[in-house]
């Protein structure tokens, strides 16, 4: 298996197991991948984290691997692939966790920033090689990117194809933080645990608005949250600890 999956109840840890080749990304890393997103929501995981074995998270396309005969449709096929993952993390209902080490780059950028929450490794390096290599992204970077660095950031990063540092990465809001080299699992496992032991409609919910959010207007954005504040008020979860609110 290239994917490893385990789940203790509550949250579901997916690791990319190609540690000898960096969990560089072939098709079947692909498929178990989607796989293991498909299971945790099966399972009923309040959140997953995801992760990679050995020296890094995932070096992006196996470069070494032989160039696949395809035709062009089945070349659109495996890139569709790729995207469902992006698309299987935010359809999942819980928040899916990046925990981020070693090299992020190309496909594994893709993968990391499709997911809620990044925390990387303070020496992880993130890059999107592909333009020098005659690649192009996919996994809805085109979009996701510049909301998240700027539009001018993100042309850079693109265009030039240089490497970032997970400390770099938190700074310019790449990633949620960075934390020293070693902990990124352990981090990332906690905030799982924390976001999953909240109520699990409004934790659903707050995820849906923020990314249908991106490809909506201000007014479909807003009638949205109205939407959604009247399911939480009908859902009872109103009845939950509410701590945060009168925190000084």
């Amino acid at each position: 298996m290239s994917v490893d999956y385990t789940y203790d109840g509550t949250v579901a840890q997916l690791h990319l197991a190609r540690p000898e080749r960096l969990n560089a990304v072939v098709p079947a890393l692909t498929d178990a991948l989607a796989a293991g997103l498909r299971r945790a929501e099966a399972d009923g995981a309040r959140a997953v984290v995801l992760a990679g074995r050995g020296r890094a998270f995932c070096a992006g396309h196996d470069l070494k691997e032989p160039e696949p005969v395809e035709t062009v449709l089945e070349t659109r096929a495996r890139l569709e692939a790729i995207q469902d993952v992006t698309r299987l993390v935010r359809r999942f209902p819980g928040p899916v966790v990046a925990a981020v080490h070693g090299y992020a780059l190309g496909a594994g950028a893709e993968f990391a920033l499709a997911c809620d929450v990044v925390v990387a490794a303070e020496d992880a390096a993130f890059g999107f090689p592909e333009v020098s290599v005659g690649l192009s992204v996919t996994g809805g970077v085109s979009r996701l990117l510049p909301v998240l660095v700027g539009w001018a950031r993100a042309k850079e990063l693109l265009l030039l194809g240089e490497r970032v540092s997970g400390a770099e990465a938190a700074a310019m809001g790449l990633v949620a933080r960075s934390v020293p080299p070693g902990q990124h699992e352990e981090v990332a496992l906690e905030l799982a645990r924390r976001v999953a032991a909240r109520p699990p409609l409004s934790v659903s919910l707050a995820k849906q608005v923020l990314d249908l959010g991106l490809d909506a207007t201000i007014e479909e954005a807003m009638a949205r949250e109205v939407d959604h504040a009247v399911l939480t008020s009908l859902s009872g979860e109103g009845e939950a600890p509410r701590e945060e609110f009168v925190r000084g």
